[in-house]
């Protein structure tokens, strides 16, 4: 069923699921408004990005909460906490490793490196800053499922490299450079920079 999920609905399935999450425990069905609301969507999205995956429920009454949550975490590749790497343990590293909402979600921060020997050894939320230079072998211990590139822009294309050479292929790229992998590699980038000046756009008078 995956394949078959347009990338878009994929993008928000995660929506859906937090908004599931903010729903009471107590709430045995959730309407496609409610979860839109939540969500930021309107309804009509709501009801076709589910029907891709068959969600359990009644028309007229509701989708069930409970089993919907479950299958959205299936969905999503969230029935086990997925192991994460953060390479860079600048400042945006370490606030990265030290977001809650990680372990919340399912993601268990289990390494952080930096080529700074000087740190290397220091705790950070109780994750031991390593060196860069154990990558591979951190990846292959601890077994890690996802690589977080938190690095310099000049740096960051030979670190994924090792991330993919060391059979990571899941990277979320925080550093201001376009990163070159092969197909197998899924990579997001989340560039802040670029987010600020949309919304300086925005915030521009508009000439006519």
């Amino acid at each position: 069923m995956r394949g078959n999920i347009p990338a878009a609905t994929v993008a928000r399935l995660p929506l859906y699921l937090r908004s599931l999450v903010e729903v009471a425990a107590s709430q045995r069905t959730c309407s496609s408004e409610e979860i839109a609301l939540l969500a930021g969507v309107n309804p009509a999205q709501v009801r076709k990005d589910l029907s891709y995956l068959d969600p359990p429920g009644v028309r007229g009454v509701g989708y069930k909460t409970a089993p919907l949550r479950d299958l959205l975490r299936r969905e999503l590749g969230l029935t086990r906490n997925l192991r994460v790497a953060i390479a860079g343990a600048g400042n945006l590293g370490r606030a990265l490793a030290s977001y809650p909402g990680f372990a919340d979600g399912g993601f268990e921060i289990v390494a952080l490196l930096d080529t700074d020997e000087a740190k290397v050894g220091e705790m950070i939320n109780s994750v031991v800053v390593s060196s860069m230079r154990d990558l591979e072998r951190i990846i292959r211990d601890e077994g890690v499922d996802i690589g977080v590139i938190a690095t310099s822009a000049t740096a960051a294309q030979s670190v994924v490299d090792r991330f993919v050479s060391a059979g990571v292929q899941s990277i979320l790229n925080f550093a201001p450079a376009v990163l070159k992998v092969d197909d197998r590699v899924h990579v997001r980038r989340v560039d802040l920079s670029t987010e600020l000046q949309i919304l300086a756009y925005h915030q521009s008078p508009t000439f006519e």
